[in-house]
């Protein structure tokens, strides 16, 4: 039987008797810390010697109660002062633990093995990609075709909107400031080699890319994330359903063949806007705009732009789902992993938008 912690006033001396435990305190803690406030305004003396126990959160409500100071007049075994002592050797606040001095070498060496982390594990979902393309070759009744749907309709029907809205805006500030420095000069009819070159080889892939990464890629980063917060993607393992069949392949599939179309549309819509303001700035009817177009701009700037969009689409989905898997059961690391995806996915782009400058920088370039 366990007495519970008791104190007694007796002509102005506390007396403590009992188990003074954290787990014998808890049913009486608050009357015992009044009591304990009042014994310490008016008692003179401590006598702590019928204790039976005492533990450390019984001796910091004590030390707490003689303000951090030892009474004059204090009865107690030599057990106990022992950790009552602990407790007054404790500074008052815990000094703050100085962070680690920078070390731009260290640092770059994180950043370096994040990178060679994330490339393997994408070179490793995309490995899993070809295997399961291949099983699906030979077993077509188990392609996911509402998935691949779904997704397109959601990465590509759905953002029509927004991208022709941007396209249109873009279209329409860059044919005007190409048509202030092309009236200056008495160039107004280049006007359409500058919105076909600039708008079908490089704006339109990369603005559609840009918007995708942002509005696709995050949110199919959120989606595998919630996915293994939840446990579904255990659940689905757990019933011997393939992740990358149904969740990631689908996902891949679908931006890759949607983003062509979205890259022609948004192209297409920057054109008319960039007509617009050609009109309205330079006075160039529609109709002179239209034919001269295909003459002025090779169809090979075309298949470069779809081709861009072809590849920046398997890209933003690989990155998003990469590190959609990588999410931890916890909302932190579903937030940082897909503020990463959509700045990754948003380098990549770049990137291979720089790859595609190099490698195609004589075709489609018509020759004076």
């Amino acid at each position: 039987m366990i007495d519970p912690p008791r104190l007694q006033m007796a002509s102005g001396q506390a007396v403590l008797s009992g188990h003074w435990t954290l787990a014998a305190m808890l049913p009486e803690l608050e009357v015992l810390r009044r009591q304990l406030a009042a014994a310490g305004e008016g008692a003179s003396a401590w006598d702590l010697s019928r204790l039976e126990r005492l533990d450390s959160a019984a001796a910091v409500l004590l030390w707490r109660t003689w303000r951090n100071a030892w009474p004059a007049d204090l009865d107690i075994s030599p057990l106990h002062r022992q950790v009552l002592e602990r407790v007054a050797d404790l500074p008052p606040t815990m000094p703050a633990v100085a962070p680690p001095p920078f070390n731009p070498i260290e640092a770059l060496g994180r950043q370096v093995l994040r990178l060679l982390a994330n490339t393997r594990g994408m070179v490793a979902l995309f490995g899993q990609m070809l295997l399961d393309l291949a099983y699906l070759v030979r077993h077509p009744r188990e392609f996911p075709l509402r998935e691949l749907s779904a997704n397109m309709y959601k990465a590509g029907a759905q953002a029509l909107m927004v991208t022709a809205l941007v396209g249109f805006l873009i279209g329409v500030t860059l044919s005007y400031l190409s048509a202030l420095q092309l009236r200056s000069l008495g160039a107004d009819m280049f006007i359409v080699n500058i919105l076909g070159i600039a708008i079908i080889r490089e704006l339109g892939p990369v603005l559609v890319a840009v918007l995708v990464a942002g509005r696709s890629g995050s949110a199919m980063t959120a989606q595998i994330g919630v996915m293994r917060v939840t446990e579904e993607i255990d659940a689905l393992s757990a019933m011997g359903v393939s992740r990358s069949q149904r969740v990631v392949l689908p996902k891949i599939i679908g931006l890759t063949l949607a983003m062509p179309l979205l890259v022609l549309w948004t192209s297409a819509i920057a054109l008319f806007g960039g007509m617009l303001a050609a009109l309205l700035q330079l006075d160039l009817s529609l109709h002179y705009f239209i034919e001269s177009l295909p003459r002025t701009v090779p169809v090979a700037n075309l298949y470069i732009g779809l081709g861009k969009g072809l590849v920046f689409g398997f890209v933003i989905a690989l990155v998003a789902c990469h590190f959609g898997l990588r999410v931890r059961p916890d909302t932190e690391s579903l937030s940082t992993n897909t503020t990463r995806s959509v700045v990754t996915a948003i380098t990549a782009v770049i990137l291979v938008d720089a790859l595609f400058a190099i490698f195609t920088r004589q075709i489609g370039v018509p020759t004076l």
